[in-house]
C-alpha cells in the first residue's frame, strides 16, 4: 500500500480554493470599487470547501443517481467486497448501483468508514465475476489508500472555481463600464483569469488522479493477487466506453475523474484526468510477469 499524505492534500486543496476565491474576490473589488466581493468570493470558498469536504459521498451518489443494493440484489458485489475488505481487515463500504448504461466504476466517501462503492449497471452486465473482482479491488484500495477524498474535495473544487471565472467574466465585461479609462485593466484581467481559471481546475484534477490510478491498479492488483484480472476489465472497459460513453454534462463532469475509466472515452489529451489504459494494462500485465 502506498504512502499518499492525502490529509496534508487535502488540506492544501481546500486551502487553495479559499486563496483563489479570495483572489478573485479581491481583484472584482478593485475593478468595481466595492469591497464586499471580496468578503462574498471569501464565504463562498470557505463554504463550499468544508460543504464539499463533509457530503463528498452524498454529492457524487447522487449525480450519478446511484441507488443502495441490497445482498438479494447485487450478490456478486457484495460476496467480493465483503471477502476482500476482511482480507484487508477493514470495514466493508456501502454499496451502490448507478443506473447509467456506460460500463464503469467509483468509489467515495471522507473514510473507510464512511465510503461507498458504487459500480453502474452496464459494468455489472460487462465484466464476469473475475474482472469484477479486479474492479472492486482497485476501488477499495482508493478507499484505503484514503485518497478518495481528495479526489472528491478536488472535484469539488473544479466546480467552484469555475464557477467563480463565470462570475469574473461577468463582472469583467459589465462591472467595469463606466469606470475610469485607468482601470480598464482590471476588465482584461477579469477576463484573462476567467479564461485561465478552468485550465487550473483541470490540472488540480489531473495532478491529484493519474497517479492514484496507476497506485490503486498496483495496490488492487495485490490485494486481489490477480493483476490480470484488472489488465481484462480495462481492456473491456476501454472499448465498452468508446461504445457507449456518458455524456458530459455538469453532474457526471463532478464524478468523471473518480471513474476507473474516462466516462467520455480515452481522450487524450494534457489536462486528461485519467492515465492511457494502453499503459495501465501494460503495467499490470508486467506484474504478472508477462
Amino acid at each position: 500500500m502506498h504512502s499518499h499524505f492525502n490529509g496534508v492534500k487535502t488540506a492544501a486543496l481546500i486551502a487553495a480554493m479559499i486563496f483563489l476565491a479570495g483572489l478573485a474576490g479581491s481583484a472584482v473589488a478593485a475593478g468595481t470599487g466595492n469591497r464586499m466581493w471580496f468578503w462574498g468570493f471569501l464565504i463562498f470558498g470557505l463554504g463550499s470547501s468544508f460543504y464539499s469536504y463533509w457530503n463528498s459521498a452524498k454529492l457524487a451518489l447522487r449525480s450519478m443517481r446511484a441507488y443502495p443494493v441490497s445482498e438479494q440484489e447485487a450478490p456478486a458485489m457484495y460476496r467480493i467486497v465483503r471477502e476482500l475488505s476482511q482480507k484487508a481487515g477493514q470495514p466493508m463500504p456501502a454499496l451502490y448501483v448507478s443506473p447509467q448504461t456506460t460500463p464503469n466504476a467509483f468509489a467515495t466517501g471522507r473514510n473507510p468508514r464512511n465510503a461507498a462503492v458504487c459500480c453502474t449497471e452496464g459494468i455489472l452486465a460487462l465484466l464476469n465475476e473475475r474482472e469484477l473482482r479486479g474492479v472492486l479491488g482497485h476501488e477499495l484500495m482508493h478507499v484505503y489508500n484514503r485518497d478518495i477524498l481528495t479526489s472528491s474535495v478536488s472535484g469539488a473544487i473544479a466546480g467552484v472555481i469555475t464557477s467563480v471565472a463565470r462570475m469574473f467574466m461577468f463582472s469583467g465585461l459589465y462591472g467595469g463600464r463606466g469606470r475610469q479609462e485607468g482601470q480598464g485593466g482590471s476588465a482584461i484581467g477579469s477576463i484573462l483569469f476567467a479564461i485561465a481559471a478552468p485550465m487550473a481546475a483541470a490540472v488540480i484534477q489531473m495532478a491529484v488522479s493519474r497517479t492514484r490510478e496507476y497506485d490503486a491498479d498496483e495496490d488492487g492488483a495485490k490485494l486481489t493477487e490477480d493483476p490480470l484480472a484488472l489488465a481484462s476489465a480495462l481492456r473491456r472497459l476501454e472499448t465498452g466506453v468508446a461504445a457507449d460513453p456518458m455524456a458530459p454534462q455538469g453532474n457526471t463532469e463532478l464524478v468523471s475523474h473518480m471513474m476507473i475509466a474516462n466516462p467520455f472515452g480515452n481522450l487524450r489529451n494534457l489536462f486528461a484526468t485519467h492515465p492511457p489504459m494502453d499503459k495501465r494494462i501494460a503495467r499490470l500485465e508486467q506484474m504478472a510477469g508477462y
